[in-house]
């Protein structure tokens, strides 16, 4: 893996990217101001890495395929006090991530995922709600956060996310970042954002096969005990759930 910039800002937006140049200069626009984007190149093809450098990103090779790598990796290059997550194909729009983040930076909130909220039937296909669905059952049924969405636009504190050590690096990686944040008591919340048809084609739920893929991919994550005392709150007043 390897870097380019090792500046230090407040806020960090990690990137997952493969193949994704149709998208990059939408979103990298739409970072917010005073913002670093971390744009994590997960093997792409089509220049997308060159047009994330030339746009002003933080580059981040990450060549163990997954999207769980790429998240990780970014996380790991990452310097701010706070951690955004978004997807890199402009069905999120990163202008929004204030919104998400707001609550951590006021130490309301420890973990703050964005409920995804379809603009269209074609953002967001039947097979990949229901799968969503079930998902939010099982994560209420296993840790008792009641989540309506395991939405990949996120926000918390670099730190605290570092010592869950997270170990999934495929599509699990956002369930056990959830699953192990509420394990060691912290204050999971969510804001509504919009959810656009993404650009391209979808790697993850483009297909029923793929969709159900990563449903098994995450029960297994779900089938993990609890870890006691795993990690302490993350560390703003009044942590816990």
């Amino acid at each position: 893996m390897e870097t380019t910039s090792s500046s230090t800002v407040p806020v960090d937006v990690v990137l997952p990217c493969l193949n994704e140049a149709e998208a990059l200069p939408w979103v990298l626009e739409r970072i917010p101001a005073g913002w670093r984007a971390i744009v994590v190149d997960n093997g792409s093809t089509d220049g997308s890495a060159e047009i994330a450098r030339e746009l002003g990103a933080q580059v981040v090779h990450e060549a163990r395929r997954g999207f769980g790598a790429a998240c990780h990796a970014g996380l790991t290059a990452a310097t701010g006090d706070v951690v955004c997550f978004c997807d890199c194909d402009a069905s999120l729009d990163p202008s929004l991530l204030p919104q998400v983040a707001e609550p951590v930076l006021a130490g309301t909130a420890d973990l703050v995922l964005g409920r995804r909220r379809p603009v269209s039937r074609r953002a967001w296909p039947l097979h990949a709600r229901v799968a969503n669905r079930e998902l939010a059952r099982l994560i209420r049924r296993r840790t008792g956060v009641r989540l309506h969405d395991l939405g990949p636009m996120r926000a918390a504190r670099r730190t605290p996310l570092l010592a869950l050590n997270l170990t999934d690096r495929r599509s699990g990686y956002p369930l056990q970042m959830v699953v192990r944040a509420a394990d060691a008591g912290w204050r999971v919340a969510e804001r509504d954002v919009p959810y656009r048809p993404r650009a391209g084609r979808s790697k993850v739920t483009g297909t029923w096969r793929g969709t159900w893929q990563t449903v098994r991919d995450m029960r297994a994550v779900l089938a993990e005990p609890p870890a006691a005392n795993r990690t302490p709150t993350a560390g703003v007043p009044g942590g816990g759930r």
